[in-house]
């Protein structure tokens, strides 16, 4: 439920910015309000599992995503839709870590490889198959259609959950939740977004924007010094001594920072500016997730064989490869354009995800497995929080200045120069008064797409360049004949 609700939102976005009558801030609110409480409460789902029983805190995310989920797709204005969104975040938060952390309970470390790529295969197939079947909806029905099945899947997961699911808890865990962490997390986070995404309507030199930055910056320094001191943190900084783990995460802030950057701004180039349907490009998503799920148990038997380090080199590697072949193609409407650079990024993140997750489950003891599969949700959570943020500011502003340029070398007249100057706010094409001559509308559309196409060619490239240093931080800090943390303490006995 929580992969498919992630990846088909975006497919939506466009549909629910021209229903709602908003704009692209309010619509990175919607996939960010979702994140913003997943992050912060990712930590606490994976405590709460390690203490109170992992399948219980399952069940129990499965539950409040599902109601929140119901709320969603009745959500009469986009205020409200975001406020559900936020509750979704609070039980995708209890159910993503419970679900790695039950797989690492149940199976030994030999076997925890291809576990896992089972996992990633799953969540994979998942993600692919909800922006395809969230497209028809989309197209078909109504957007409000994407939310609303997902009471249906809740269904079936409590019931398969009840059923077969076993029980496991940490027996060394100590008691209390961190709420107080949860709480500094959630706050500093979520008033460092809002400055990032309000950059780009007051400006960076604006005091609300650089005071929320700033703000934000000193809640978390906050956060981190509680936890140093707190007998049970929800982050425990004694796990980042590690250089493996310090590093594996640092990859994962990079890499699923671009991700989640790019594939929010795809749908909006794909249905925008090139005119493909919702299905269409829900369509563009799925080999994608098809290549990466059928693959991603094999993914995992060559970690198991081979370990982690040139994996995480060259998977990385090769999705930057891929987004600078996206970068190339944003002006190319036809479908193989936008395709085969999703394959190549569909190869680069077959041969990288489940090394990654691999290496975070073993870089730490077992009993910790739950809080360490929290911590590395958490911070690619955060990845694409961020980075969406950044990311829309600094496509508005590439919009604006593109318009800029072209209008004022246009022969446009004043009322239509006015209806290319809405388009500022977000990536939804103006539309076009009758009064306005058919051939001034094709200019004028000229400007708008180009003008989408200028910024998100730039989302690609930064991208690109942030999987390429992830690529370099792998080769860095993640060593060919470093020893997992199972295997070196078993040496040490």
């Amino acid at each position: 439920m929580a992969f498919v609700d992630e990846s088909v939102v975006n497919v939506a976005l466009p549909r629910i910015q021209t229903s709602l009558g908003t704009t692209l801030p309010a619509m990175q609110w919607v996939v960010n309000a979702y994140t913003l409480c997943m992050s912060a409460l990712l930590l606490i789902g994976g405590a709460a599992g390690d203490q109170l029983g992992r399948r219980r805190i399952f069940l129990l995310g499965v539950a409040i995503f599902a109601a929140a989920s119901l709320a969603c797709g009745l959500a009469p204005t986009a205020a409200v839709l975001i406020v559900s969104r936020a509750l979704q975040g609070v039980g995708a938060a209890l159910l993503i870590p419970c679900s790695l952390a039950i797989i690492g309970a149940a199976f030994e470390e030999q076997e925890r490889g291809a576990a896992i790529g089972i996992w990633s295969g799953a969540s994979a197939l998942a993600a692919g198959l909800g922006p395809l079947l969230g497209g028809w909806l989309v197209d078909h029905t109504s957007w409000r259609a994407i939310f609303l099945i997902n009471p249906l899947l809740a269904v079936i997961a409590l019931w398969i959950g009840l059923r077969h699911l076993p029980e496991s808890r940490d027996p060394d865990a100590v008691p209390g939740i961190d709420w107080r962490g949860a709480l500094l997390v959630f706050a500093g986070l979520g008033v460092l977004v809002y400055g990032l995404i309000e950059a780009a309507v007051l400006g960076w030199r604006n005091p609300w924007v650089y005071g929320s930055i700033t703000a934000g910056l000193l809640v978390l320094a906050a956060f981190v010094l509680a936890e140093r001191v707190r007998r049970a943190p929800m982050m425990p900084l004694t796990l980042f001594r590690s250089l493996r783990f310090s590093g594996i995460n640092l990859v994962t802030l990079l890499l699923y920072g671009a991700l989640g950057g790019a594939f929010f701004f795809l749908p909006f180039l794909l249905i925008q500016v090139h005119g493909y349907s919702a299905t269409a490009a829900g369509a563009i998503f799925l080999p994608f997730s098809v290549i990466l799920g059928v693959l991603s148990r094999w993914s995992g038997r060559i970690a198991d064989h081979f370990g982690a380090r040139w994996p995480l080199i060259i998977g990385p590697a090769l999705v930057a490869v891929g987004f600078a072949l996206l970068a190339r193609a944003t002006g190319d409407s036809r479908y193989s354009a936008v395709l085969w650079p999703m394959v190549v990024l569909a190869f680069g993140m077959v041969i990288t995800v489940t090394p990654l997750t691999t290496t975070v489950v073993n870089a730490v003891p077992a009993h910790q497995t739950g809080i360490a599969s929290g911590i590395n949700n958490a911070v690619a959570s955060v990845a694409s929080l961020l980075m969406i943020a950044v990311l829309g500011t600094i496509a508005l502003s590439a919009i604006g200045h593109s318009l800029d340029e072209q209008l004022a070398s246009s022969s446009l007249s004043r009322e239509t120069k006015a209806v290319v100057e809405s388009a500022r706010g977000g990536f939804v094409t103006p539309t076009m008064p009758p009064s306005i001559p058919e051939a001034e509308r094709r200019s004028a559309n000229a400007i708008v797409g180009s003008s989408f196409v200028t910024a998100i060619r730039l989302v690609m490239l930064i991208a690109s360049a942030m999987a390429l240093l992830s690529a370099l931080i792998s080769a860095l800090t993640i060593r060919a004949n470093q020893p997992e943390y199972g295997k070196s303490r078993a040496q040490r006995h």
